[in-house]
This record gives C-alpha cells, structure tokens and sequence, in this order.
C-alpha cells in the first residue's frame, strides 16, 4: 500500500471517529481497510451520520450479511502440511463446541462514498444469541431491503422496523437457518416429486451423517521400483 493509501485511510478515519467520538471503535482489519465496530443501539445513528455528514456522504450501502462467531477461530481442519496419509480434513460436528467469544451474531455493513471515493466497513453485533436483533437500516438505504431479508432467512437476524421481513431464498415452510454453524450440513427434510400425489414431498433426509476424511495418494511411477536402475 502506497504512503497516498496510508494518508486517505487515516485521513478518513480521523474524519469519522471526530464526527462520532464515543459511537465506534476502531478494529483491526486490512491496511488499506477501515473497520468499526458499532453498538447495535447506536447503528441507525451511526448509519444517518456517514450519509448525511458532507465530509463523509457515505451515499452507497454495497452490501449487508449477517456473521456466525460459533466455533470461531476453532480449527478443524489440519491442512498446514503434507504427511504420507495425505491431508486429513476430518469434521465431526458431534464432538463438544468451543464457546463463542461475546455475541454470536453479527452484522457487516459495507459502505461507499461516491462523491469522495472512499469505503468503510461497519460491524453490530446482536446481544441476544437466542433472539437476535438489530435495527433496520433499509430507511437509510433502501437497497438494505433484499440483504436484510437474505440474513433473516440464512441467519435468524431479526431487523427491527423491516417493511416486508420474510424469506427470501429457502422454500416456503422451511424451518432453520441454514448459515447457522449449528444447522446439520445434509439439512433436516429433503424434497422429491411423488407422482402417485401428482406433488412435491418432504421427507425426513435419508443421508447418514458421517465425518469426511478424504485422502488423496497419488502414485507417482518416477519411484517404481521397476524403473530403478539395477546394481
């Protein structure tokens, strides 16, 4: 990143935290990032400042998605190096979770100034993990209408002040939250056409969970023992 990024990060920052000094929090992120966390009660306040604000005019939210802490930073997955079994990538989600730290869910808004050529991202985490609920920003930003229904329906994420807070990719009648860490990866129903009904069906999943440990030896015929030159 060049020293005139370095200079526009931080003079944007300084921008932001003396218009809303006791409302975010600075968070590590990218070098050429800027990220704050944001109390939930403060985020409408938060979110009509960096629009309306002149030095700010943070006109574009470009997207909105809803975050799940559980098992964060917890590693599974042993991938870091090569062993003569292969890489073992076993899960088992049957075996006991490492406490979140804090809330469980999250909100990301990332934003963009159109007129000043710069970008923020923000962070609200809900304090309920059973209910979790933060105010709606689609007032401020129309287009959060779409992104807000996407993190109810994956998450769970209520938005409080919704216009029209319903389903927006899974079926009607479905029932979780499949971008919950804690949703069973083969699901809880499966759908088939049943032609003797002449209709769509659900039943309970017939897949049998199990934990995935593929292991890929490839052989490698420049070490047969056959193509070694003979003593």
């Amino acid at each position: 990143m060049t020293a005139t990024s370095t200079d526009k990060i931080s003079a944007l920052a300084a921008r932001i935290e003396a218009r809303l000094p006791d409302q975010v929090v600075r968070v590590h992120s990218l070098p050429d990032e800027l990220c704050y966390e944001v109390q939930p009660a403060h985020i409408r306040q938060v979110c009509l400042a960096l629009r309306d604000d002149p030095a700010l005019k943070f006109e574009i939210l470009i997207d909105l998605a809803g975050i799940d802490y559980l098992d964060y930073a917890s590693d599974e997955w042993k991938t870091l190096s090569a062993t003569a079994s292969g890489f073992s990538r076993g899960v088992n989600r049957d075996g006991p979770r490492r406490p979140h730290d804090g809330a469980r869910f999250a909100v990301a808004y990332q934003l963009l100034s159109v007129s000043h050529n710069h970008r923020v991202r923000l962070r609200a985490r809900c304090e309920d993990a059973e209910d979790p609920h933060i105010d709606s920003v689609v007032e401020i930003w129309p287009g959060a209408n779409w992104f807000e229904r996407e993190a109810f329906d994956l998450f769970g994420i209520l938005f409080t002040g919704h216009p029209d807070l319903r389903r927006i990719l899974t079926d009607y009648g479905f029932i979780g939250h499949p971008f919950r860490k804690d949703f069973p990866l083969i699901g809880n129903v499966e759908v088939r056409y049943d032609a003797d009904k002449q209709r769509v069906v659900y039943e309970p999943v017939s897949i049998e969970p199990r934990t995935l440990v593929p292991k890929v030896i490839r052989h490698d015929n420049r070490y047969d023992a056959a193509l070694k030159t003979q003593k």
